[in-house]
């Protein structure tokens, strides 16, 4: 009976938020607290947006295992900033954890824990990897910094980056959603194209992938997917003429995705090495990493391609939302037909 409305997940726990106010800890890390906008878990901090008297909010960062309990680490308040009338990226400065509400810092796991943004970047959006930031802006424009040698920063290059950069790969196109791997990054356009970058060592990408050739369960690389008449097909790990399909192991620059039927993508989200797309109509794809069953197929097993979810269509559930932590994937659905 309790209305989550945001999610975030650690390593080892996860911080639910209820639209109540009130943040609930599970998993190696235990307890609870109300009067809370948001709240963002890592390993080494777990970050709580609270209530202050009037517009402001006042930041802390806890412990993991303190249970939210006796003093936090550090206190910082958050003064939002006004939204103009004529902003039409005004209403986005809000933001969410890490992003915080003036939209002008973030917060991060490590020192220093709070850190300012360039004012000229009107942040709508941030998402940080294991060692990269993605920044989605007002004008729906994309931009990445931090580590870049699994080519996750999307500039065609394995160098780092130490301020945020454009991505000029994707300049002329407004992107609506970006999402932070491990070692990947993905990002949805406004009309649902999909593009992806980064490290492919688990098929996160939905590129062919080496480790999956090898595997001995799935050497023949088989899978089943559909027919743009809903039929089933098999797919191979070979090319048409027969020889083997290319491995690729790094993609610095972003490249499109099509979703199986022609879907479009609404919304996105990484893990450690697993992505997963909720489509217009409802329907979640995972791909990636499966040792922990986080791709929702009912099995153990690792893709590198996308493959739609059965449970939600069995079901009768329409997707709305979905979120990864490192491990796993959270999933927000209801019946269809209701809203």
């Amino acid at each position: 009976g309790v209305d989550v409305c945001r999610v975030s997940a650690s390593w080892s726990y996860t911080a639910f938020v209820t639209r109540g106010g009130r943040v609930e800890l599970s998993g190696s890390a235990s307890g609870a607290a109300g009067g809370c906008r948001d709240a963002w878990a890592s390993e080494g901090l777990l970050l709580v947006l609270r209530a202050a008297p009037g517009p402001e909010a006042l930041l802390q960062a806890w412990a993991p295992d303190s249970s939210l309990r006796g003093e936090p680490l550090w206190a910082h308040n958050v003064v939002p900033e006004a939204v103009e009338e004529d902003d039409p990226g005004g209403e986005a400065q809000i933001g969410r954890l890490p992003l915080l509400p003036c939209a002008r810092a973030y917060v991060s796991p490590r020192p220093p824990f709070y850190r300012p943004l360039d004012p000229a970047l009107r942040a709508r959006q941030l998402e940080l990897g294991a060692e990269h930031a993605l920044l989605l802006d007002a004008a729906g424009q994309v931009f990445s910094w931090g580590g870049g040698r699994h080519g996750q920063l999307g500039h065609g290059t394995l160098e780092a980056e130490l301020e945020p950069r454009l991505l000029e790969a994707l300049q002329g196109l407004t992107m609506a959603e970006v999402a932070a791997g491990g070692w990947h990054s993905v990002c949805v356009s406004e009309t649902g194209d999909i593009y992806i970058w980064g490290w492919n060592e688990s098929g996160q990408l939905a590129l062919p992938t080496r480790n999956l050739a090898e595997d001995g369960e799935t050497v023949a690389r088989e899978a089943t997917g559909l027919n743009e008449d809903g039929s089933q097909v098999k797919r191979t790990g070979r090319v048409e003429d027969g020889a083997p399909a290319p491995f690729i192991a790094v993609q610095p620059f972003p490249a499109l995705l099509d979703l199986p039927l022609g879907s479009d993508a609404v919304k996105v989200s990484c893990g450690s090495r697993h992505t997963a797309v909720v489509t217009r109509t409802g329907e979640l794809y995972t791909w990636g990493w499966g040792k922990y069953g986080q791709l929702g197929h009912e099995d153990t097993t690792s893709l590198d391609w996308p493959r739609r979810v059965e449970y939600f269509v069995d079901k009768q559930l329409q997707v709305k939302a979905v979120t990864c932590g490192p491990w796993n994937t959270y999933v927000y659905a209801v019946e269809k037909g209701k809203s």
